[in-house]
């Protein structure tokens, strides 16, 4: 049985995974692979609402980390959504808030793209 459950939305030009249940070692490799999926689909700008996971290891932090520069080069990003404490007291000890700006819910990560897109308008 896995440890982590991912449900896909999309909605206009983001995708929204909702994660469930734990991102370590042992269950990075499935959301390395549907991040890697959207991406060849040319889905770039990604919402990861972590509202519903307990625990992501160094593993799962590193995925998301490792897309950000290509998806920025494409026009895109990741933005995280719904962090419980203990999750964020974890990203921030790694200073992973200097690359990624957390969200209290994915509405506020799909408005946040929204004001992005109106703020490159000529």
């Amino acid at each position: 049985m896995d440890k982590l459950h991912i449900e896909e939305e999309h909605v206009a030009e983001a995708a929204i995974l909702r994660l469930s249940g734990l991102v370590d070692s042992a269950t990075s490799y499935y959301l390395e692979s549907r991040l890697n999926d959207l991406i060849a689909a040319d889905k770039v700008r990604l919402v990861i609402d972590l509202t519903d996971v307990d625990y992501i290891s160094s593993a799962g932090w590193g995925i998301f980390v490792s897309e950000i520069k290509g998806l920025r080069a494409r026009n895109g990003d990741i933005k995280l959504a719904g962090m419980n404490p203990d999750v964020r007291d974890v990203f921030e000890l790694l200073e992973f808030d200097t690359l990624l700006t957390p969200y209290e819910s994915a509405t506020d990560a799909l408005i946040a793209f929204d004001s992005q897109e109106s703020n490159n308008l000529p």
